[in-house]
């Protein structure tokens, strides 16, 4: 029952994200199109266009990297794993995957220590003048995402070792 809902609070998770991510390439193909228009038609750019489309292409590539995580799809050296038999692989998998985890966590740990700080927390943006760790946020949230899906990959595969025949368990 716990692995099933952790299971289902990841594919939730994963279209949460797949919908933030649609949204962000929305928002950025529109800024861009305006910036377009509006600097070369009407010689009145936007003056927010480049610093805004910057971070929103960085928030679509942390989630995006987090959606590849979760659907197993980064890059990766898998020739040792493939020759192994079901169980030692999804066991090895499981090891690997704790071990990608626990850099995940760290990273999104330091993320969020790091925009905890009193002179992060102060500084302003150039041109928009919000706050940076607004933007900054979005890094340790990517990465906490990424564990999560990370943790839930690692739960599938200590399944999956412990009943090799259930391959699409």
């Amino acid at each position: 029952m716990l692995y099933a809902t952790i299971q289902r609070l990841d594919d939730g998770l994963a279209l949460a994200e797949r919908v933030f991510v649609i949204a962000l390439t929305a928002a950025l193909t529109g800024i861009m199109m305006t910036q377009v228009v509006m600097r070369y038609f009407f010689s009145a750019p936007i003056f927010w266009a480049e610093e805004i489309s910057v971070q929103l292409l960085v928030f679509t590539t942390l989630f995006g990297l987090s959606l590849l995580v979760r659907s197993g799809h980064m890059v990766s050296i898998d020739f040792l794993p493939q020759a192994l038999a079901a169980r030692p692989r999804h066991l090895l998998q499981a090891l690997l995957g704790l071990v990608l985890l626990a850099l995940l966590a760290f990273v999104a740990w330091l993320g969020w220590s790091w925009i905890g700080r009193d002179d992060v927390r102060i500084e302003l943006s150039a041109t928009t003048q919000l706050p940076r760790w607004t933007s900054y946020a979005f890094l340790p949230a990517a990465m906490a995402a990424m564990a999560w899906h990370q943790f839930a990959a690692v739960l599938r595969h200590l399944r999956q070792a412990a009943a090799p025949g259930e391959e699409g368990a």
